[in-house]
Formats: structure tokens, C-alpha cells, sequence
């Protein structure tokens, strides 16, 4: 009877025209979290921005960032909401697909993610109404505080869930109990364990980064049509003040983060370097090539000699273990990480010369008056999300083959699922995903279209003001009032 009862895992639990239930579920999570991802990423960035809009608003009296704050607002609303249902489907697989690593993994991990639920998104929700629909019921002072809450919340929200992946990746803090789970013995630790500061910063920087990049590009857009426009100027020229200032940031935060994860995931650089030899006298700097991990090679490398030395340990003779000092049955896949970090560089110092170019152009007095500017702000308006999932696949992707970094492996962590079973919830969320949020992301993109005008409108009202024996006439951009017929 035992051994019946263990055949069904021994197999990884069954095949579909070659594909087991681990690489089909491995496949469903990174979808799903690829397409949730992209939402967060964009709101705790929006959300920032509607915050300082409104304090600006406050604080200058200048219409102008009051109608940007309302054209805003609604995106941000729509991508809220996507993120929240995203973020549901994805956590259900913890329970379907990863059993294993929800039973083992759950004492440390859920206590963190129920906190991220009660004091981010409750924090969030609680605050989003009055944000959107509450500055003439609560007056703009509880308004600013609101969204300012609101900013806060995700902010939050990153932090736990920031924490909950960093423990996953550098686990500390924890015990062993008798029937082989982790258990919590310092939550200190736990939640500020040594990759956490690094990857929150990180994480956070890109999400202004790409924000800032959708506002350009939005802003951009407008200014081809109409270059005179108050308000199109006013939120292209705070996305270049962004890039110029935030990306420099971002790219100091790399390097620590990458010095770090060198000292905790020693493999994972190794990937992202393209490092199967140890260097003992300074290892290069490997710009491009192609991988080849059988051969234990990159083929068609090209290089910079003892760059990678002086980049990672700040020495040009400093040396560097390769995968050579690793057991292949430990290795991460090393093209996914290695070509999925250049990716997320290339576009990171593809954000910095968008920075200096809009800091040239505004230097010369030609900022709204660029149209090549204005182009290549467009074609970067969604590079920020391409470089947010980048990184993100070279996070998860180097840190196989394990679910928890060194201590569980991924093949282990699965739940006694069948291959059919999972192919059949994969493709019924490829389906309904790109149905339900395609089409919330053309809703967004048509909302993108509309020039914001300063003095116009808002679109969203805040609830029912006509009163009795009256009725509402719009005219010319104004809102005037006559006696009911």
C-alpha cells in the first residue's frame, strides 16, 4: 500500500505529450504572475504620483495639477483593480499546484502574506473611495490625507510581499520542526532578512521608473498632437525630471544588490555573468553571447576583461568562482538569467539616456519642442514594464532549482497533481487573462488617448449634486445650471 501510494509522485505526477505537471504548473505561475505583476508595478508608482499631484495642487493652486490628478486617477483606478484580481488568481496556486511548499513553507510565509491582506490592502481599500470620488464631500485636506494613505498602502503591500519572495530567497529566522516545517524563531529576521532592503529598494524604483515612463509616454503623445497643451507639457516634463533623477538611483541600488545577492546566491550571479569557469585573476565582463550549458561555455562571447571583477568586488584582480564550484544538479538555467538580465540593464541605461536627453532638451528650451524626443519617449513608455519582468525572471529563474534558496528544492515542492489537470486550468487562464485583461488594458490605453484639458470637466463625478429643480447643462467646457422645463 505505501508504495502504491508514492508511484503516483515518483512519476512527477504524469505526462502530457511530454511535459509533466511541474513544468506545466512552473509555466502557469509565471504567467499568471507575469501578467500580475506588470499592474502593481504600475500603481504603487501611480499612486505616488496622484499624491504628489494633489500636494501640489494644495500647495500652488494651479489648476493644472488638479486635471492631471482627475486624468490620472481613473487609470490608476482600473489598474488597481486588475492588480487585486490577479493577485487572488495567483495565490490560489499556492494551495493547487504547490501544496507541498504551502504545508512546508506556510508558518513563515503566511502570517506575512495575511499581514500584507490586513494592514496594506485594507489600508488601500479603505482610503481608494474617498480618493476617488470624496474631495467635495470631505474637503481637501482629508482629500490629500486620503491619498496620501492610499500612496502609503502600496507601498506596504510591497513591503510584505518584497519580504515574503527576499525570505524565499535568503532565508533566516527560522526553524525546523519534528514533521519537517519551517517554523518562525525571530520574525526580525524573518522579515528583514539580508536580501530584503536591497531587492524593497530595488522593486520600488522600478515601479517609478515605470510609471514615469507611461507618463512620458502619454505625455508625449499628446504633445505630437498639440505641443501647446498645458497639461501634456506639465506631465512630460515631471516624468523626464523623474528619469533623470530616479535612474541613477536605480542603477546605484543594482550594484548593491547585486553585490549582495553575489554574497547570499552565489549561482545566480554566476548565471547572470555567464561565469561556468572560476577566474582567479579577474573575470570579464561578458557584454553578449550565447550561452551553452552542456558545453559548460558561452559561445560567441564577447568581453571586457576583469570587468566583472571590478563591477562585483570593486578590483579588477578580485577573483571570482564560476559554476565549476557548483554541482550541475544545482545549477540555474543559465540563458534565461543570462539574457533576462541584459535585458533589464540594456533598459535601464536605455532610461538614463532618455533622462539626459529630456535634461538636454529642457536646457536648450526645447522640451515640448522635440518631436524625436517625444518619439523615443513613446517607444519607451512600455519598456519599464519589459524591464520590471526581466528582472524579475532573473530573480525566480536564478534561483532554481530551488522554491527556497537552497533548502527546498522546486521539484519537491509540488502537490500531487496530474499533468492533464494542470493544462487544462493553464489554458483556461490563458483564455480568460487575455479576454478580461486585454480588454481592461485597451479600456486604459483609450482613457491614455484623451487629452487631459485644463478647465474641461472630470469624467468621473463625484455622485449625484444636481438638486431638485434643476438640471445640469455642459456648455463649451463649463458646467451652468438653468431652471428645469
Amino acid at each position: 500500500m505505501q508504495s502504491e501510494s508514492f508511484a503516483f509522485n515518483d512519476e512527477r505526477f504524469d505526462m502530457l505529450d511530454g511535459f509533466s505537471a511541474e513544468v506545466l504548473a512552473r509555466v502557469q505561475f509565471a504567467f499568471t504572475i507575469s501578467f500580475h505583476i506588470i499592474f502593481p508595478a504600475f500603481s504603487i508608482g501611480l499612486a505616488s504620483f496622484l499624491a504628489v499631484l494633489n500636494a501640489l495642487w494644495l500647495w500652488t493652486k494651479d489648476d493644472t495639477y488638479q486635471v492631471l490628478f482627475d486624468y490620472w486617477k481613473k487609470i490608476f483606478a482600473v489598474a488597481f483593480g486588475m492588480g487585486v484580481v490577479s493577485g487572488i488568481v495567483m495565490s490560489y496556486q499556492f494551495g493547487t499546484n504547490w501544496a507541498v511548499f504551502s504545508d512546508k513553507a506556510g508558518p513563515v510565509i503566511g502570517p506575512l502574506m495575511a499581514y500584507e491582506v490586513l494592514s496594506a490592502f485594507f489600508l488601500e481599500a479603505g482610503f481608494l473611495g474617498i480618493m476617488l470620488f470624496g474631495l467635495k464631500r470631505v474637503g481637501p485636506g482629508l482629500h490629500m490625507f486620503a491619498t496620501a494613505m492610499v500612496a502609503f498602502g502600496t507601498l506596504l503591500s510591497a513591503t510584505w510581499i518584497l519580504s515574503v519572495n527576499s525570505w524565499m530567497q535568503t532565508p533566516a529566522g527560522y526553524g525546523i520542526n519534528e514533521v519537517g516545517q519551517y517554523i518562525p524563531l525571530d520574525w526580525w529576521k524573518i522579515v528583514f532578512n539580508p536580501s530584503f532592503p536591497y531587492r524593497l529598494l530595488h522593486m520600488v524604483l522600478a515601479a517609478y521608473l515605470t510609471t514615469a515612463l507611461v507618463v512620458g509616454a502619454v505625455g508625449a503623445w499628446h504633445l505630437l498632437k498639440d505641443n501647446k497643451g498645458p497639461a501634456s507639457q506639465r506631465m512630460f516634463s515631471m516624468a523626464m525630471w523623474m528619469l533623470l533623477f530616479v535612474t541613477p538611483l536605480q542603477i546605484a541600488a543594482g550594484d548593491f544588490h547585486g553585490i549582495n545577492t553575489l554574497e547570499h546566491q552565489p549561482a545566480k550571479v554566476m548565471a547572470m555573468e555567464g561565469h561556468f569557469d572560476s577566474h582567479p585573476d579577474g573575470a570579464p565582463l561578458i557584454l553578449f553571447g550565447i550561452p551553452n550549458q552542456a558545453e559548460k561555455r558561452v559561445d560567441y562571447a564577447i568581453e571586457v576583461p576583469k570587468l566583472s571583477s571590478l563591477i562585483l568586488k570593486h578590483d579588477l584582480n578580485a577573483p571570482l568562482a564560476g559554476l565549476d564550484t557548483i554541482p550541475d544538479e544545482d545549477e540555474p538555467p543559465v540563458a534565461i538569467v543570462f539574457f533576462s538580465f541584459r535585458v533589464m540593464v540594456g533598459l535601464g541605461f536605455a532610461m538614463l539616456g532618455l533622462g539626459l536627453w529630456g535634461a538636454i532638451a529642457r536646457w536648450r528650451g526645447k522640451l515640448h519642442a522635440t518631436p524625436m524626443l517625444h518619439r523615443a519617449a513613446i517607444l519607451m513608455g512600455p519598456m519599464g514594464f519589459v524591464a520590471v519582468l526581466a528582472g524579475w525572471i532573473t530573480t525566480e529563474v536564478g534561483r532554481q532549482p530551488f522554491t527556497i534558496y537552497g533548502l527546498l528544492r522546486t521539484s519537491d515542492s509540488l502537490a500531487p497533481v496530474g499533468a492533464p489537470a494542470v493544462a487544462a486550468s493553464l489554458t483556461a487562464f490563458i483564455i480568460v487573462y487575455f479576454f478580461v485583461f486585454g480588454a481592461g488594458v485597451y479600456y486604459i490605453l483609450r482613457l491614455m488617448g484623451k487629452r487631459p484639458k485644463v478647465g474641461a470637466s472630470d469624467d468621473i463625478t463625484d455622485g449625484p449634486i444636481r438638486a431638485a429643480g434643476t438640471t445640469q447643462v455642459a456648455h463649451e467646457g463649463h458646467k451652468n445650471q438653468r431652471p428645469a422645463e
